[in-house]
Order: structure tokens, then sequence, then C-alpha cells
């Protein structure tokens, strides 16, 4: 199979070009199944719906969240409804929504995807994210229960990411890192056939901090004191991600970042 998942989307910018990108990428890479994180989608804090549904128009499979998952109020009751939307597994008990679910693909192939908290320098606490995908993952076994497994980490720490790529090392087809929307020089196999990428990096506007306009935050870190919120950079958009080859197991044969448009050096990998 063919797999894209593509980091997190911070706002206006990383959603237009992703949309307007997503359809062509799905034919040149002859992809079987894509996963878009919308983490900060909307004006840079959480997802609506319009929003949601734009992305499963333009060729999104799955869309995933994070600590913003309910940050717009109408997700809440929207997240409930629309099973191709996933919060973090670990949130809060109670949390409306599926934290991991198994989606049908072309020729009746399956995929399961699931997204899980990290703790580490996080500003809430959650649930052990290693227990949580496991228990799920019981389920859903690579080449048993699923053709392929897709494990998204959102956390601070790489430490905490890489340690996720470890421990599900030969039971998914890829783990990969979001959240802190950097995209990192690591994309790699690891030893026993998942691949894996500590950030796919963000789908947005590069010139500023993490996707955010420069004014805000560079007033608090030289100052230590806010006068306005953060508002998502509106240039042209960088889209990231990575893309994953699998075999007949469902473990990777590639892997390969993925950057197109905006200000970052542009890498889109062969189908």
């Amino acid at each position: 199979m063919n797999l894209l998942f593509l980091g997190d989307i911070v706002g206006r910018s990383g959603r237009d070009a992703l949309i307007a990108a997503l359809p062509g990428l799905r034919e040149t890479l002859k992809l079987d199944f894509v996963v878009v994180n919308a983490e900060n989608a909307a004006s840079g804090f959480g997802l609506t719906p319009k929003i949601a549904d734009d992305l499963f128009a333009a060729g999104a499979d799955c869309v995933t969240l994070g600590d913003h998952a309910f940050d717009q109020k109408e997700m809440l009751a929207h997240i409930a409804a629309e099973p191709r939307i996933l919060r973090p597994i670990n949130y809060a008990k109670g949390a409306p929504g599926l934290g991991a679910r198994l989606f049908e693909a072309p020729r009746g192939r399956r995929v399961f995807v699931a997204v899980a908290l990290g703790r580490v320098f996080m500003s809430r606490p959650f649930d052990d994210p290693f227990s949580a995908l496991e228990s799920e993952l019981r389920k859903y076994a690579l080449g048993a229960g699923a053709d392929a497994v897709i494990l998204e980490i959102h956390a601070e720490a790489t430490s905490e990411k890489m340690a996720v790529g470890c421990y599900f090392d030969g039971k998914a087809s890829l783990v990969v890192g979001t959240h802190t929307h950097v995209p990192t020089a690591d994309a790699m196999i690891l030893p026993k056939g998942t691949a894996y990428q500590t950030d796919a990096g963000m789908c947005g506007d590069y010139d500023g901090v993490i996707g955010m306009e420069k004014t805000e935050p560079l007033r608090r870190f030289i100052t230590g004191m806010p006068s306005g919120r953060f508002c998502p950079g509106e240039g042209p958009a960088t889209i990231s991600g990575v893309f994953v080859k699998t075999g007949p197991d469902g473990r990777a044969l590639a892997v390969s970042p993925l950057r197109l448009g905006g200000r970052l050096a542009n890498l889109v990998p062969e189908a």
C-alpha cells in the first residue's frame, strides 16, 4: 500500500494549500490511504465541521487531532457523528469520539489508525500513551486484524516520540510524531520494519514561529508579557508529511519525507 501522513495544518494558509494539492498528490503518488492532522486548522486552534468536510472532499481518509481537539466547541457534537475524525486515545475520560479506528481502504484492505498524546512537557496530565495504544493493537494486529497500521504520537519531547517508535517497531507500518510543527530529518525504517519520523512537520507558513505570525511570539519571548493572541501566518504554506510504501505483511518497504510549496526545500517522493 501507499500511505501518506500530513502534519499539523495551521490556519487558512495551511489548509488552502493542502486542499489544493491533495487531489494531485493522491494521483501522482498512487495513494491508498491519507491521514491528515488538523489540530490547528481553525485559526490556529482546533478544527471545525466545515473544515473537516473540506479536507475529506479533497481526499483525506482520516483526520486526527491533538491537545486542541475541542478548542472549537462545535467539535464536541460533530466528532461523535463523524467517525473519520480521531481525537487522542488517552484524552480525558468521557471525551466524545474515537481515538482509534479500523478503516476500509481500496480493494478490501484494512487500515488501523490511532493517535495518542505524549506526557512529557505537556500542560495537562494524560493517561499512558504506550498502554493505550497497545490495548487497541491487540484487537487489530498488523497482518492479522489490519493490513496497515498508522500510529501518531502527538507530543513535545522527541525522546518520548522515539520511545514510542522503538516500542511499536514491527507492530505498525508507520509511527509518526506531530505537535512541534518542525519536520525532523530522521525518516527511516526501524529494525523490525516500521517506518518512523519524529515529527512530520506542519502544513503552514514557515516564515514565522511554528506557523504563527512572528510579532506576538517574539514580543512574548523578549518581554515575557503578552499583548494579543497568536494568529496563524498568512504567507505561502509548505505542505509537510511522510510517505510510506508497505509490503504484503504491512511493514514498510520505503519511507520518505514530503515537502511541497512554501519556503522549505521541496521534496516529493516517487510512487
